[in-house]
């Protein structure tokens, strides 16, 4: 029944986040933000919704493991997973944003959670604010640079111009079903996840780190897996970075302000941040050699095969 529940969960979030992103962009229209904005912005922060929900509602009933090991588990799962299986199967050319501003946010955000969680086992609410901040800072300086430079097509393609003639009604119709999905969607996935650790013999840190994280990473690997397939431009990198730097500051830190996430597992510090840290480092060497700002399938596959032994390693650890 766990797993039913779990699926129901997954299913009700994707739902959810999709009204939720649609209602937001159609709205974000009419207070007249521009379509750089609404790409870099409002569509970002309601495609993390999922995670964000999961999160808060595993941190409110006394699971800060699933809260976190949701977020660290998704963080791995974008590289590992998503990128892998993208890579391999139709290669991406990477464009210098990454190594220039994506890329170090990422590891700098990733190294200063470690510390945060290590200096007190706790991620408190100056903690969550200060990640907060540190994304709004982030989303000004990509903005800026965005309204620059002179190709800005690819912020903007995941805008939807037809939205922007939605009703007010279909609006708030969209709000009401994205946000009812939502919260049945995270409530019966957090509960299905506790069961299925309980039944399993597994802790809540194992499910979370993997299978509420592949979950919640369905829809990025459905795209991508779709886009290579035909041949289109698959996710870029840049998306899967700038999910993993919301994942972080944006989730775990309005989480944290809301309700502070204690580290219950040691394992969260000792084995899986570190996975997080790897993956988010190994991405440099790889998008330099042997060839550059390139990933094939060489490289994606090592990444999927990373992917794979960290979730048997989670699975034979158990704890």
């Amino acid at each position: 029944m766990s797993i039913v529940w779990m699926l129901l969960g997954l299913v009700l979030l994707v739902i959810g986040g999709e009204f939720l992103v649609r209602s937001s962009v159609a709205l974000s229209f009419k207070f007249n933000i521009s379509k750089l904005v609404i790409g870099m912005t409002v569509v970002s922060f309601a495609t993390s919704a999922p995670e964000l929900l999961v999160s808060l509602q595993a941190a409110l009933d006394g699971s800060p493991d699933i809260a976190l090991g949701n977020v660290i588990g998704s963080n791995i799962a974008n590289i590992g997973l998503v990128l892998g299986i993208t890579a391999f199967i139709s290669p991406l050319t990477i464009d210098k944003d990454f190594y220039k501003l994506n890329w170090p946010i990422m590891m700098l955000l990733s190294i200063a959670l470690y510390f945060m969680l290590r200096s007190g086992l706790i991620l408190d609410f100056k903690e969550g604010l200060a990640l907060m901040v540190s994304l709004i800072l982030f989303l000004f300086v990509l903005i800026r640079r965005s309204r620059k430079s002179s190709d800005i097509a690819a912020e903007t393609d995941e805008v939807d111009e037809t939205l922007q003639t939605t009703s007010n009604f279909k609006v708030i119709v969209w709000l009401l079903i994205g946000g009812v999905a939502l919260y049945f969607g995270s409530e019966w996935l957090v509960a299905g996840a506790k069961d299925m650790a309980f039944s399993l013999g597994v802790s809540e840190r194992v499910i979370s780190v993997t299978m509420v994280a592949i979950g919640t990473s369905v829809p990025e690997l459905a795209a991508s897996v779709i886009a290579a397939m035909k041949k289109e431009k698959a996710i870029s990198l840049g998306n899967l970075i700038g999910s993993n730097i919301f994942n972080i500051a944006s989730v775990l830190g309005l989480t944290a302000m809301i309700h502070p996430i204690p580290v219950n597992n040691p394992n969260i510090l000792s084995q899986d941040i570190f996975w997080m840290l790897g993956f988010a480092a190994i991405l440099i060497p790889l998008a330099f050699l042997p060839k550059r700002l390139s990933l094939g399938r060489y490289k994606g596959a090592l990444l999927l095969g990373s992917y794979i032994l960290f979730v048997y390693l989670a699975f034979m650890g158990g704890n």
